[in-house]
C-alpha cells in the first residue's frame, strides 16, 4: 500500500556557485557527470574559443572573475549539470527543479527540456551577447532585507539606474545597476545599519541596462525547440512552470532584464508541502534562503567545498527499488536529514522509471518529516459516481490517532494542491477554483483541456493509467475533480 511521500525539489543556483577544484571532484562521480563536463567544454571551445581550462587549475572564483568571467559562468553550469547526473546516477529523483538566475538553463536540461550540448550552446549565446552588448560595468549587491525595505533605500536614489533584481525572501534581496549606483546603495545600507555585499557577477543582470543583449540573445536563440519535460521545471522568473509550448529562446533571453522572484518561489513550493530542498550546485546559497524563510524546512547541501555527500544523498533520494530510504551518514553543516526512527526506515515507492516521464510523488503533510512508507499496490481510479459521494470533509488518506509522519492530507491540503495545479496551468488566480465553479459553464474550460488537466492529476497524485471508461464530463466542477482525488487516493490506500 502506498503511502504519502515528500515532494523533493532540487534547486540549481546561479552567479557565485563555484568552489575550486569542483568539477574535478565532480568528473570522479562517474560517466555521467564526466560526460557532462566534457560535452560542456567541447561546445564552449568551439564557441568561445575557451573552455573551462581555467576551472580545473583551482583558481578561485574572485580570480576568475576578474580575469575569466566567461570561464566563471561555464563552470557555475557545468558544476549544477554534473552534480545532477551525478545524483541520477546513483538513483536520485526529484519532483520539481527550480533555478535561479543564469541556474534556469542547468535545471532545464536537468528536466529534459534540452541536452547538455544545448544548454551549453544557449549559454555561450548568452556570454557573446552580454560580451557585446555591456558596456555598463555594472553588477550586484545584495542588501540584508526584504524588498520593500531595498526600494526605499533606491528611492532615495531616483536617477541612479539601481533596480531590485532578485527577491531572495524575507532576508535579502539583491539589486543591480551601474558600480557607483552601488556604491551609493552600499553607503546607504551601511549608514542604516544594513548589510551589502558585492555579488560575484560580471554583468548587471536583470536591469535594464541589459535590454540590448536580451534582444540580441533573444535573435541568437530563434530556433531553438524543446522536449517535452521528464520532471516538472518551476521558473522563479516566470512565476509559474515551464510548458511544452514556450518559446524557451525568447524566455531565457528577456530573463536578462527580468526579476528573480525566488523567496515567492519558495513559498509557493512550500504551501505545496515540499519535503526535502537539495541544493545541486556548489555551496549552500539556495538552501540557506530556503532555511531563512524557514527555519525547520529539511534542506541538503550535497557539495560544500570540503564535504562531498554526493553518493550518499543520491541513495537516499533513490526509489525504494534501490533499498530503502535511509539518512546519508557523511555530515553537513547545512541541517542533514533525520535519521529513521524506531518507526522504521523511510522509504520511497518506485513511482519514478528509470526511462520515460518521471511522475511526482504526492507531499507530505508536515515540512521535513519524512513519511515511512508501506509495500507497494497499484492506485486505481474510482468511477465518477464514488468520486461523487465523497465527503466534503473526508480525508484523502486514513490518518492515524495522532497525527504522526504518513498521516492522511485532509480535503482542503489535497484541493489546495489541485488548485495550484490548475491555475498555473490555466493562468487563472487561485481563488476562481471554488468548489461549486463549473469548469466549463463558468471557467470556460473546454472538454480537451479537462482530458489533459485529469492527466496531470494523475502523474501528481500517482493515481496510475487512466481507465478507459473514465469520462472526464462526469467531473463538471471544481469540487468533484478535487472529491476524485480524494477517493482515488483512499481506494488506493484500502486496496
Amino acid at each position: 500500500m502506498l503511502s504519502t511521500i515528500e515532494i523533493v525539489v532540487g534547486l540549481f543556483p546561479g552567479q557565485g556557485a563555484y568552489a575550486p577544484n569542483i568539477l574535478e571532484r565532480l568528473k570522479t562521480h562517474g560517466d555521467g557527470a564526466a560526460k557532462a563536463v566534457e560535452t560542456i567544454d567541447e561546445v564552449a571551445r568551439g564557441m568561445l574559443g575557451k573552455g573551462l581550462g581555467r576551472a580545473f587549475s583551482g583558481e578561485s572564483a574572485e580570480r576568475l572573475l576578474d580575469e575569466a568571467p566567461d570561464v566563471l559562468q561555464l563552470a557555475v553550469f557545468a558544476t549544477s549539470t554534473a552534480a545532477f547526473r551525478a545524483l541520477a546516477d546513483e538513483g536520485a529523483r526529484f519532483s520539481v527543479l527550480v533555478g535561479h538566475s543564469l541556474g534556469e538553463i542547468a535545471a532545464l536540461v536537468a528536466g529534459g527540456a534540452l541536452d547538455v550540448a544545448e544548454g551549453a550552446e544557449i549559454l555561450c549565446h548568452r556570454i557573446i551577447a552580454l560580451r557585446e552588448h555591456d558596456s555598463s560595468g555594472g553588477g550586484l549587491l545584495a542588501l540584508g532585507c526584504a524588498t520593500e525595505r531595498a526600494q526605499q533605500i533606491l528611492d532615495l536614489l531616483p536617477t541612479s539606474g539601481a533596480v531590485i533584481a532578485v527577491d531572495n525572501g524575507p532576508e535579502q534581496t539583491v539589486v543591480s545597476g551601474p558600480a557607483d549606483a552601488l556604491r551609493r546603495t552600499s553607503a546607504i545600507a551601511d549608514a542604516v545599519g544594513l548589510s551589502a555585499t558585492v555579488l560575484r557577477a560580471p554583468h548587471p543582470f536583470h536591469s535594464p541596462l541589459l535590454t540590448a543583449a536580451a534582444q540580441d540573445l533573444g535573435g541568437r536563440l530563434t530556433g531553438y525547440g524543446r522536449r517535452g519535460l521528464s520532471v516538472p521545471v518551476f521558473s522563479p522568473i516566470l512565476g509559474r512552470y515551464y510548458r511544452d509550448s514556450d518559446d524557451l529562446g525568447q524566455l531565457l533571453a528577456a530573463h536578462l532584464i527580468t526579476p528573480v522572484r525566488f523567496g515567492a518561489a519558495v513559498e509557493r513550493l512550500h504551501r505545496s508541502g515540499v519535503g526535502v530542498w537539495v541544493e545541486v550546485g556548489a555551496g549552500r546559497a539556495l538552501t540557506s534562503r530556503v532555511r531563512a524563510a524557514h527555519r525547520a524546512a529539511s534542506v541538503h547541501t550535497p557539495l560544500l567545498a570540503d564535504v562531498d555527500t554526493l553518493r550518499e544523498t543520491g541513495r537516499f533520494l533513490a526509489p525504494a527499488a534501490t533499498g530503502p530510504r535511509t539518512a546519508p551518514t557523511a555530515p553537513t553543516t547545512e541541517g542533514p536529514y533525520a535519521a529513521n526512527t524506531a518507526e522504521g526506515p523511510h522509504t520511497v515507492p518506485t513511482s519514478f522509471p528509470t526511462e520515460g516521464p518521471r511522475t511526482v510523488p504526492t507531499a507530505l503533510t508536515t515540512e521535513g518529516t519524512h513519511a515511512a512508507n508501506t509495500a507497494e499496490a497499484p492506485r486505481t481510479i474510482p468511477t465518477a459516481e464514488s468520486a461523487h459521494a465523497a465527503s466534503a470533509d473526508s480525508p484523502g488518506r486514513a490518518a492515524d490517532a495522532d497525527g504522526k509522519p504518513g498521516a492522511a492530507q485532509p480535503r482542503e491540503a489535497i484541493a489546495a494542491r489541485v488548485r495550484d495545479l490548475y491555475a498555473t496551468t490555466l493562468e487563472y488566480p487561485e481563488e476562481v477554483f471554488e468548489d461549486h465553479a463549473e469548469l466549463e459553464a463558468d471557467l470556460g474550460v473546454d472538454s480537451v483541456k479537462r482530458v489533459e488537466l485529469m492527466s496531470r492529476l494523475g502523474l501528481l497524485f500517482e493515481l496510475g493509467p487512466r481507465p478507459e471508461d473514465l469520462r472526464v464530463s462526469d467531473y463538471r466542477t471544481f469540487g468533484q475533480v478535487v472529491d476524485f482525488v480524494v477517493d482515488s487516493l483512499a481506494r488506493a490506500d484500502a486496496a
